[in-house]
């Protein structure tokens, strides 16, 4: 089964070449590497040429390429015709030396598979056959873990996820991947993360990464996965294991981050539910509410107070601007 691996960079050139030397250790290489580079310097460049990876394919894009959708539909485009996987990572991931063996391996034992997505194994702390819940767990599959801040706060209201990870609620914000326990199974799922994501090559036949998400792109991973969930089924392998190093280089400003969180949220929970009855609208905003309320106390007990308020100003703004202004569909 051959594939591609598709890594959009946008000034890491460090991170880029930590995950290159881990993709040199995997046991299953990758039979085309395409590196598709938004960097406005040519520090990137000028680095991997200082490095031979076999396999690789370096692009670097002008403007109107630039950012992480237009990346990524770039890539696909240069995708080999021999290839029928076509694999996507952050460039702050390293992986395990099995990570693309049992990711592959998911493709040939589930062959209704249209994607897979891999498992960050360095985010949760899990505690496995524990025998006493306490209020503030969160139990799945003989395997637990802390809820967080927000979380517990939703499940002391009420607004608690009522599916499993992976799949998104009616009034949509549903328990993440990082609540899959690491079992070594693969599970089935609506959704993952697009920086440790997989797909069929056919699956670009049907549909492409949106063009409504600019620049960072946030959750246009879950609006892809959202789209094909509807063609075929996804499934998260726990044992296609991996390390999430979240560098902070080429993110966006924290205003524009927190209007992306609502007004990308409302996008994403509509092409999952196109008309939500009024009791998810309620559900969906009382939500909305009480992690903006949340991310402004993170002002008062947490170190990063100007992030924090920067961040929930723009989550404010963000949702006042869906009164008169909602995001309109590219399709």
């Amino acid at each position: 089964m051959k594939f591609t691996l598709i890594i959009c960079t946008y000034h890491r050139a460090e991170p880029l070449l930590t995950l290159l030397n881990s993709i040199v250790d995997q046991e299953l290489y990758p039979n085309q590497i395409l590196i598709i580079d938004g960097s406005i310097d040519d520090e990137t460049q000028r680095r991997l040429k200082e490095h031979s990876f076999k396999n690789l394919e370096y692009f670097k894009v002008d403007s109107q390429n630039r950012g992480l959708t237009k990346q990524r539909n770039f890539g696909i485009e240069r995708v080999a015709t021999s290839s029928q996987i076509v694999c996507f990572l952050d460039d702050d991931i390293v992986l395990t030396p099995t990570y693309f063996q049992n990711l592959l391996d998911t493709y040939r034992k589930f062959p209704d598979a249209v994607g897979v997505g891999g498992y960050i194994k360095n985010e949760v702390q899990w505690i496995k056959d524990k025998e006493v819940l306490k209020f503030d767990d969160f139990e799945y599959d003989g395997f637990t873990r802390k809820l967080g801040s927000r979380h517990l706060l939703r499940k002391k209201l009420g607004l608690q996820p009522d599916v499993p990870p992976g799949y998104i609620p009616d009034f949509s914000n549903g328990y993440a991947i990082g609540f899959l326990p690491p079992t070594g199974k693969s599970y089935k799922v609506e959704s993952f993360m697009g920086g440790v994501a997989s797909y069929r090559k056919v699956l670009f036949n049907r549909i492409k990464f949106s063009s409504y998400f600019e620049g960072y792109g946030l959750y246009e991973d879950m609006d892809f996965c959202l789209r094909a969930s509807k063609i075929g089924q996804l499934y998260v392998n726990t044992a296609a294991q991996l390390y999430h190093h979240h560098n902070e280089s080429g993110r966006p400003n924290q205003f524009k981050y927190g209007k992306m969180v609502l007004r990308n949220g409302w996008y994403v929970w509509r092409v999952k539910v196109p008309s939500p009855s009024l009791k998810s609208k309620i559900k969906w905003h009382a939500t909305a509410f009480l992690l903006t309320l949340v991310r402004f106390s993170n002002v008062l007990n947490t170190s990063q107070r100007k992030k924090a308020f920067t961040e929930s100003l723009g989550r404010v703004a963000g949702w006042w601007s869906l009164l008169w202004n909602k995001p309109k569909s590219d399709k």
